[in-house]
């Protein structure tokens, strides 16, 4: 039975909120923001056909603030909730509670996402539906628990610590000899404890050189489950995203093929609804992958898969959620262009530490073959308590140098951002990089080649240092000269 979707509520601010009113309004959907008190001239406030304040600037007191969300969601008459990416995207207590008040939750089912959020018994899962993992131990609790792991796998250095329930990073420490070993656990487990409220953790085999490749899942209520085929996100800060594209340079048709349809047997498995994402780890020496995680939620990067499909998956999120099957099957999916997506974070370029404060310019001409999610506007103020990110920028081509150079043509001389820093210089680095011109990378690739990607920085241009010359005398000639003069 369809359950039709008249007003969505979207859980989330800033980009993801953005995309998603984006659709709606497609879908000729009204759509209720809520904001936090710094957030109240938010960029998806002026968007949404209404818009409900929930709270304080800490996240848990608005944005996590599960029962002020859905009772925003009552007062506005929203029938649906959607939770964009992050805050309480995976988090099955909310997606139950949304369920239980009688409205409806535009993502996979409770009972999916709380298994899927473990990673230990993801791991379970994936074994189970014969998807190779990566050799590991769960449940470490003392460095003696994975010397006995190492020494019966004959297992060597490196190893990387993760938080079982952990995600985007955290809780992840990698540990290259003996000596680390006490020091890693301590740290995984108390940021694992501080971000999740759950200190256990697993050791697995660390693949020194990998590339991170993740397969788009759309799965209907109906049986029905397809592949949007892959991305590719080696170029990581941090073990976070910071570059990804679609499709993969490094994988063949044949891997391709046994990549995709390998997701589409682990979903099945775990009787996935909705879109998803079978996040894996290659190995380029052995020409072998394994499986990382699943993530029940729409992906920061599922742009580019829409660039290079034509399929929209919030779209398609939001038929699935009404009970309608999928309008089409996997023969139907022709991925006939390459697309790149750079995350424009306020970070500094250099430390890529937090950079908070009022943009007091901001310039973007997106030009051929750019697509842009811009969660802020010009004078919009960056509050120091959320998420770093600001704007995706997407470009695609027929080829990978047709996407990288129109990315190169926007963030070279079509995109100017004043008043905080970002990564803006450091992500044209890259792109400029020989190696990242002939996709020879790995998930290190920031780690090697941070000095010689930041020496080249170029955080100023001349048009910036004449247009700031030129507001100077605009203003002396308008107010007169200053004291000092």
């Amino acid at each position: 039975m369809n359950k039709k979707i008249k007003k969505v509520l979207i859980a989330n601010r800033g980009v993801p909120a953005f995309r998603v009113i984006h659709t709606c309004r497609d879908r000729k959907i009204e759509t209720t923001a809520v904001y936090s008190t710094p957030d109240r001239l938010a960029t998806h406030v002026f968007l949404a056909d209404s818009a409900v304040h929930i709270g304080e600037a800490p996240p848990i007191e608005s944005y996590l603030n599960k029962e002020r969300i859905i009772d925003a969601a009552l007062k506005s008459k929203s029938n649906a909730i959607h939770p964009g990416w992050g805050f309480l995207a995976e988090n099955h207590e909310f997606a139950q509670m949304v369920i239980d008040a009688g409205l409806i939750w535009i993502g996979p089912p409770p009972n999916v996402i709380k298994s899927m959020g473990d990673k230990i018994q993801s791991k379970k899962l994936a074994a189970k539906a014969n998807v190779p993992t990566i050799p590991g131990v769960n449940g470490v609790k003392s460095a003696a628990d994975i010397e006995k792991w190492m020494k019966t796998e004959k297992v060597k250095y490196p190893i990387i610590l993760k938080a079982s329930k952990g995600g985007g990073g955290k809780g992840m420490v990698k540990v290259s000899h003996s000596k680390e070993l006490a020091s890693a656990i301590s740290k995984a487990s108390s940021e694992a404890k501080k971000a999740f409220g759950d200190d256990k953790l697993l050791a697995e085999k660390y693949i020194e050189y990998g590339r991170h490749i993740e397969v788009q899942i759309v799965a209907d209520n109906h049986g029905n489950i397809i592949h949007l085929f892959e991305r590719e996100c080696t170029i990581q800060r941090r073990n976070q995203k910071i570059i990804e594209e679609a499709p993969s340079p490094s994988i063949d048709e044949t891997l391709r093929n046994e990549i995709c349809v390998t997701a589409v047997r682990l979903m099945r498995e775990i009787g996935y609804v909705s879109a998803g994402t079978v996040e894996f780890i290659f190995d380029p020496d052995t020409r072998k992958f394994y499986f990382l995680e699943v993530n029940t939620r729409l992906q920061v990067e599922h742009g580019i898969t829409e660039l290079i499909t034509g399929h929209d998956i919030v779209r398609n999120m939001i038929d699935i959620a009404q009970g309608e099957k999928l309008k089409f099957s996997q023969p139907d999916i022709h991925p006939n262009r390459w697309a790149l997506e750079v995350r424009i974070n306020a970070e500094d370029p250099k430390t890529f530490n937090p950079s908070f404060g009022r943009i007091s310019r901001l310039q973007l001409i997106p030009g051929h073959s750019v697509r842009v999610a811009q969660g802020v506007y010009e004078g919009s103020e960056v509050p120091p308590y959320y998420d770093s990110l600001i704007m995706l920028i997407m470009t695609s081509g027929a080829n990978r140098q047709d996407a990288i150079s129109a990315m190169e043509r926007t963030l070279s001389r079509n995109l100017r951002i004043e008043g905080i820093k970002t990564l803006t210089p450091l992500l044209l680095s890259i792109i400029r990089h020989k190696a990242f011109q002939t996709a020879d990378f790995s998930t290190r690739f920031i780690e090697e080649h941070i000095d010689e990607l930041v020496s080249t920085l170029d955080e100023t241009c001349v048009d910036d240092e004449l247009h700031k010359i030129a507001r100077f005398v605009a203003e002396v000639s308008a107010l007169g000269p200053r004291n000092w003069m």
